[in-house]
């Protein structure tokens, strides 16, 4: 779908196309491979000075509304300042969610994409002379809403987290197995209003994401009572120790980057799949 759409080409890598630039004469599917190519050379040099700070970056993904911003707000406020925590926001159009941030003293900075779909990591490196590096543990970059595409581009970032609202389908990673696929922990949120949505199932949506082979964690969590803050709390620090173990090993993490993912964005065309509907019985 991206190659058709074009949400591969953002503000970050637009130079790249110009008519003075490096891909300006070649055709649309090496444009798209080198585009690729060139996020990965970017998002290794974002990881390298992540990793010369001790910055443990964390990817959080899902489809919109389904409370990213709210976690945020809700694991600062338990935290206390128990862990320095930068922001990095993702979004078509606005500063809304980067002024809710900063709202609690923290430093948030906005990227608006205009019309892209999701953060690549020259959108990221752009942003990153601005922070403070050297005081921060844990940079939180809120990647679009979008269920497909943030799976699929390596920001430079050393975890993915990904969330699914209980006002979504339980189903949803059995639909969007690229994004699940590619989680290091599913956070089901939204806990609170389980009471009125008995549709949703958290054990089916479990269910559907070990049925992708993944033995990621799923936590249950609402921002708003706090129910699940502790075991989220709990996770982020096991996760920052075990990060900072590794890089005095001088060794670091690597996100997982979907390959079904990227073919949809020029690696080679996706296989188009058409499967028949059965048709009704007639009297």
């Amino acid at each position: 779908m991206c190659d058709t759409c074009g949400c591969n080409i953002t503000d970050g890598n637009r130079h790249l196309l110009r008519a003075d630039g490096s891909h300006a004469k070649v055709t649309a599917v090496s444009v798209l491979n080198k585009l690729l190519q060139h996020n990965d050379a970017q998002a290794e040099a974002n990881r390298a000075l992540f990793d010369r700070h001790g910055v443990l970056v964390i990817n959080l993904m899902s489809s919109p509304g389904s409370g990213k911003t709210s976690l945020l707000e809700a694991t600062i406020k338990a935290l206390n300042g128990a862990l320095r925590i930068a922001v990095i926001e993702g979004d078509l159009e606005t500063e809304n969610d980067a002024a809710r941030i900063r709202a609690l003293g923290v430093e948030a900075h906005q990227i608006t994409t205009g019309t892209a779909c999701h953060l690549d990591a020259h959108l990221v490196a752009n942003v990153l002379p601005k922070l403070d590096l050297e005081n921060i543990d844990v940079l939180f970059i809120e990647n679009v809403g979008n269920l497909v595409c943030p799976a699929s581009f390596d920001l430079g970032h050393h975890l993915n987290l990904t969330l699914l609202s209980v006002t979504e389908g339980d189903d949803k990673p059995a639909k969007y197995p690229v994004m699940f696929r590619a989680a290091d922990a599913m956070l089901v949120s939204k806990t609170d209003l389980l009471a009125v949505l008995d549709e949703f199932s958290p054990d089916k949506a479990e269910d559907c994401l070990r049925n992708l082979a993944s033995n990621a964690p799923v936590l249950r969590v609402s921002s708003k009572t706090g129910e699940g803050m502790r075991e989220w709390l709990d996770w982020l620090n096991r996760r920052l120790e075990h990060y900072r173990n590794l890089r005095r090993e001088n060794r670091s993490l690597s996100p997982a980057v979907q390959s079904e993912g990227r073919r949809l964005h020029g690696l080679a065309r996706p296989d188009v799949r058409f499967k028949p509907v059965s048709q009704p019985e007639t009297v």
